[in-house]
Formats: C-alpha cells, structure tokens, sequence
C-alpha cells in the first residue's frame, strides 16, 4: 500500500465530501502525477457520484477501474473498499467478501483493516446461517453457500490470527461442518480452538462441544469405543478446567452416560467371552475393565458378580444358572466387535 511505502512527513489520507469530493490531506503524494492523476481523481469522483445517486452498479464498476488502473495509487485500497461495501449492500455477498479480501491482501497496512476483517467475520456469519448470494442481476437468489462460508471463516482466521474473530471464526468453522456432518471437521477445528486460543472465553464451550461431538459419535455397547474415550476425555477435562462454568451440570451428565457406556462395552466383551466361549481368561480381563471404567456404577457390581461366576465354573463347581443379561446377537453394522 501507498501509505506503508512513504515517510509519515508525505503520507496522505483520502477524504470525501459532497462540497469537494475527494481530496487528500495530511500529505503531498497520492501516488500519481500530471494528467494520471487527474484521471484518477476524475473516476474515482464519478464512481462516488454514482454511488450518492443509487446508481450502485456503475459506482462498482468506476472504482473496479481505479483499483485495476492504478493500484499503486492512494485511490486503490479506497475504490476496493468501497465496491465491497456496494457488494454488501446489493446481497453480494461472495464479491463484497472478495473485494474486502483483496484491500487486505495488496494493502496489508491500511487502516480499516480491524474494520474489514470484522466486517468478513460478519459476511461469513450470514453466509453460514443461509443469506443467499444476489445473482443474475438481482432478478433471482443465488443457492445456499456454507461450504463458501466455511472457507471465508478459514480466510478471517488466516489473516488475522490474533484478533478476537480468530477463535470465534473457528467454533463457527465447527458450527459448520456439524450442520453439514462433517464432524471429523468439525472436531478438527474445535481441537484448533482448544490448543490455539487456550485463554479465549470461548474455550469452555470448545471442551464441552467437543466432548458432545465425540458422544454423539457413540454407536452403543457393542461397537468400537473409541469416540466414548474421547468423549470422557474432554469431559472430565473440561470439569478440572473449568469447574465454576455454568456447564458444569451438562458435563457431569455427559460423563456419567459416557462412563457407564465403557463400562457396559466391557461387560459386553465380558459376557461374550464367558457364555459363548467358555474362555475364562478373557472374560476377567473384561469384567475387571468394566469395574475399572466406572467403579461406582451398578455395571461395575454386576461385573463384580459375574466374576465370581467365573471363578466358580473355572474351578470346576456347577455351572451358574443361565444369566439374563447374557447378550443377545447385536445386528451387524460397522465397528462391530464381537465375531
């Protein structure tokens, strides 16, 4: 940008208004001399009187001018902002984000530039919510682009990694890929939020919908458990982490139904082992990580119970009467684990 290139003594601002149009102050170079200068001033003049007048179509096409024929100049980064700011207004959303992108991208050091990425975040946001690009001349709406607004989230994220729209860009990311079920995304950026962003006041609410995300992937009893260890976790790290939060309740509910599914996979495991069988070794390692998932429980005092039952029939006593709970065969899906 202009103004990153020249000495504080030269530097001039751009300002508008309706008695002088635009006019430069606080400095003596805009970037341009002699008659391209006054080109240049002369669109970018014509391109606001377009936009006071509604006329917001031919004001974005005078400043896309200025911003191709003189980049270099002062008027450049002001002609992108303000077509983005039209683009805004007419529900074009993807080419205001773009036109706002582009003040930032080639004139890094301007000065809206806290403005512009909150007003990306703010595009993204409805984006993802449903707004719908204005297309075809404004006569009909364009279809729904979340996957769009993901990747605008992703561009906030990236250009401004130390401003508070970082970690809200990111538990929006998730937000996202959850609506689109895309929960290893979605997990991905909570994980990001977690380790990126540690003291945002965010990151509660990313422990806890991390921990969901994982217990919702839960199959049951007699699947993989993978997702339940993760589950529990972030449970019980959000609980040491954050013991004071209003949440506190939701979490303890959370692990308590994560715990108590460990624990009934293990029995499961347990159960298989000891009735269809017959392989006592087995079955005690299962039934004693089923106490140890959850020793509290009333499944770790069934385990318990079911553990004398084998000590019993591995010493050659009567066998026990046959045990109810014994599981019946589970419908085959994927994850499955027993034979």
């Amino acid at each position: 940008m202009l103004s990153g290139l020249l000495p504080s003594a030269v530097r001039a601002d751009l300002v508008w208004s309706a008695a002088t149009g635009w006019r430069m102050e606080g400095g003596v170079l805009s970037g341009l001399t002699g008659s391209e200068g006054n080109n240049a001033l002369d669109q970018m003049n014509k391109a606001r009187a377009a936009e006071e007048s509604g006329s917001s179509r031919s004001a974005i096409k005078g400043y896309a001018s200025v911003a191709k024929k003189f980049p270099n100049s002062i008027y450049a980064p002001e002609a992108l902002y303000r077509a983005a700011r039209l683009h805004l207004a007419r529900k074009e959303y993807s080419k205001s984000f773009e036109s706002y992108h582009d003040v930032l991208s080639r004139y890094p050091n301007t000065k809206r530039f806290n403005e512009i990425i909150g007003e990306q975040y703010r595009i993204a946001s409805a984006m993802l919510d449903g707004a719908r690009d204005r297309m075809f001349f404004g006569l009909l709406p364009g279809f729904a682009q979340r996957e769009k607004a993901l990747g605008y989230f992703e561009t906030v994220l990236s250009n401004a990694p130390y401003s508070d729209y970082a970690p809200l860009s990111l538990m929006n990311i998730a937000r996202g890929h959850d609506r689109l079920n895309q929960v290893e995304d979605a997990v991905d950026a909570l994980d990001r939020m977690i380790n990126n962003y540690p003291q945002s006041l965010l990151t509660p609410d990313a422990y806890l919908k991390i921990a969901q995300t994982h217990a919702a992937m839960v199959e049951g009893p007699f699947y993989d458990q993978a997702s339940t260890k993760e589950a529990i976790t972030y449970f019980t790290d959000f609980m040491l982490l954050f013991p004071s939060d209003t949440n506190i309740a939701n979490a303890e509910k959370g692990l308590d139904g994560m715990k108590t599914m460990l624990a009934e996979s293990k029995m499961k495991m347990g159960d298989f082992y000891f009735y269809k069988r017959n392989n006592y070794k087995a079955a005690r390692v299962f039934y004693n990580a089923a106490i140890t998932a959850y020793p509290e429980s009333a499944i770790a005092t069934r385990a318990r119970t079911h553990l004398n039952e084998v000590e019993a029939k591995a010493a050659g006593n009567p066998p026990p009467a046959a045990d109810a709970s014994a599981p019946a065969p589970a419908p085959k899906k994927k994850r499955f684990l027993f034979f």
